[in-house]
């Protein structure tokens, strides 16, 4: 019997097709790529559930009784607080005295309040009860005393003590960040901290450029080195020179004064013309190019490789093909805030499903890639009070600029993402987990996480709202490997840079897992590692020295293409 042929697809449905990707590139532009229809389906989700649930609403109204009581006692003379969880948006002593005191207490109760509805309602999915619990988190937020100038008793003495003068700093502040983000100049205070003139200032060369990366090679710094080379594997969602930022913040400046041969990756800020690249493009133009490089100038020598953030999880993907296809050029692989695993990947799941994702991919077919100002607006609001609440109560309300730091200034210098490249990492990793599955194909093959067996040490931080420690923690139960696990205080960004100092009210927790080990859940990990004081750097630093051998003379320094910082990171 013959085999039928293909039915072709009618150009009606490819100019179908088209059309509804041109609609949801539309509807992204005019929501920020965030899907309404995500969030209409959970609020149903949410609603419907709820009004099923009379015992759920009869909780609900207890709690705003109890809530009522709690609060006619709160006003009165004399009681202790009934919310007396400690919150930093009302710390301030004013907020102590009525009516302030009776406003936040009420707005804190509003918040308990809205919290226990939006959890634990019977049948609705995990991801809708999520969404929309985050979405009363910023509604809520919105609606704080503290954002409001009548209602906020520091913005209110501030405005009696100076006449209003506070008020009239502010709306220069104001039109100063309208005007620049206009412009699409850098916020105000970053020209204090340069590429190239107050940070990245560590000496190096660059020795290798292609379409995607420059490979800096730093100077040597000591008389003698230790032989096995460390490649950096920065994420490209970020500028290279959060690892090389001012001397006293600079892990590369660190590493290379403890005897350590440091090359760094610095990517390309992809644009149009990248918007076909893809992870097998950042894999064999990014670290086996950089590898290659590296083994070059350091022949016969293994190299350490650390990987930060989404570079951790490259570098994850990497080693695990290099595994398999026996290619043995690493010494050990170190992971900061990278997730191998993204079955619980934090509050960043909130944006990343189907619908958002059709959103994102129609604008960046059109565009060729992610900008930098979603990027950043989805991390705004992951964190409203600290990216936008607290800055728009200080800068235009109190008439007080925050002072810019180097790590506030690398933050504002954003970077694309390649659409190609975007999809690929969103689908294949966030939604559908398939590299700790192991379906995530390298070269045309899935790769499997449990084949890593090289000496591995990875950083997670408390607060880490990227890239939960927990779900960072979980490469332990992936892979049979040796893993030293740093836990440290700190976020995404400011738990790495975190050099030693004497008065550093820095702590971290350190505990090893030997290979074939057991596995310890997080909880239990949580309770059995030992607690230091001060910075990880050094424990990294020890670490990276006890799996290299003996002392030799620095390696030879690559052709010079450009001096460090080089070209690719002062692209805008």
């Amino acid at each position: 019997m013959p085999v039928p042929s293909p039915i072709p697809v009618p150009a009606a449905d490819a100019q179908a097709a088209a059309l509804d990707m041109q609609a949801r590139a539309t509807v992204a532009r005019l929501t920020g790529a965030l899907s309404p229809m995500a969030g209409l389906l959970a609020a149903f989700d949410w609603a419907a559930h709820l009004a099923a649930s009379p015992g759920k609403q009869l909780a609900l109204g207890q709690l705003a009784v109890r809530q009522a009581q709690a609060l006619t006692r709160e006003w009165a003379p004399a009681t202790p607080d009934a919310f007396a969880a400690p919150d930093r948006r009302f710390r301030a002593p004013a907020w102590q005295h009525a009516p302030f005191k009776a406003w936040q207490q009420a707005f804190l109760a509003g918040q308990q309040w809205w919290d226990a509805a939006t959890h634990g309602v019977l049948g609705v999915e995990r991801h809708h009860e999520d969404l929309v619990a985050f979405s009363a988190r910023q509604w809520l937020d919105l609606l704080s005393p503290g954002n409001i100038p009548w209602t906020n008793p520091e913005v209110i003495e501030a405005t009696l003590r100076e006449g209003g003068a506070n008020l009239m700093r502010g709306l220069h502040n104001w039109m100063e960040d309208a005007g620049r983000q206009a412009t699409g100049a850098p916020p105000a205070g970053t020209d204090q901290f340069r590429v190239g003139h107050e940070v990245a200032i560590t000496p190096g060369k660059v020795v290798l450029r292609n379409g995607l990366i420059e490979l800096i090679q730093y100077a040597p710094a000591t008389p003698t080195v230790h032989p096995e080379p460390v490649l950096l594997v920065p994420a490209w969602i970020m500028k290279y020179y959060i690892l090389d930022l001012t001397p006293e913040e600079s892990l590369v400046r660190y590493l290379v004064a403890q005897g350590h041969t440091v090359f760094c990756i610095s990517w390309k800020n992809p644009g149009e013309a990248e918007r076909d690249r893809g992870m097998d493009d950042y894999l064999q133009l990014g670290l086996h190019a950089a590898l290659d490089a590296v083994q070059a100038l350091c022949p016969r020598r293994k190299v350490h490789a650390a990987g930060y953030c989404l570079g951790g999880t490259l570098l994850a993907i990497g080693a695990a093909a290099m595994a398999r296809d026996g290619d043995d050029r690493l010494a050990s692989t170190t992971y900061f805030a990278a997730q191998t695993d993204f079955s619980e990947p934090g509050e960043l799941g909130l944006f990343i499903d189907e619908s958002q994702l059709s959103l994102l991919e129609a604008q960046m077919q059109q565009k060729g890639y992610l900008t930098a100002q979603q990027m950043a607006g989805a991390f705004s609001m992951l964190r409203s009070y600290d990216l936008l609440w607290s800055r728009m109560v200080g800068d235009y309300l109190l008439g007080h600029r925050a002072p810019m730091n180097a790590l506030m200034a690398w933050n504002a210098d954003a970077t694309r993402m390649p659409a190609r490249m975007h999809s690929e990492y969103l689908r294949r990793l966030f939604l559908d987990d398939d590299l700790s599955e192991g379906r995530f194909p390298v070269d045309g093959r899935p790769v499997s996480l449990g084949s890593l067996r090289l000496p591995t040490f990875m950083v997670g931080t408390v607060t880490d709202h990227v890239a939960p420690w927990r779900s960072v923690h979980k490469l332990h139960f992936l892979c049979p490997a040796e893993i030293t696990f740093a836990l440290t205080t700190g976020g995404h960004n400011a738990g790495i840079v975190n050099p030693p100092a004497p008065d550093s009210r820095r702590s971290h927790r350190l505990l090893t897992r030997p290979a074939d080990g057991p596995y310890l859940a997080p909880d239990d990990w949580l309770a059995a590692a030992p607690t230091h004081a001060g910075s990880w750097w050094p424990a990294w630093q020890q670490w990276l020295a006890a799996h290299s051998g003996a002392p030799i003379k620095p390696p030879r320094m690559g052709t010079a293409l450009a001096d460090a910082p080089g070209t690719y990171v002062l692209e805008r």
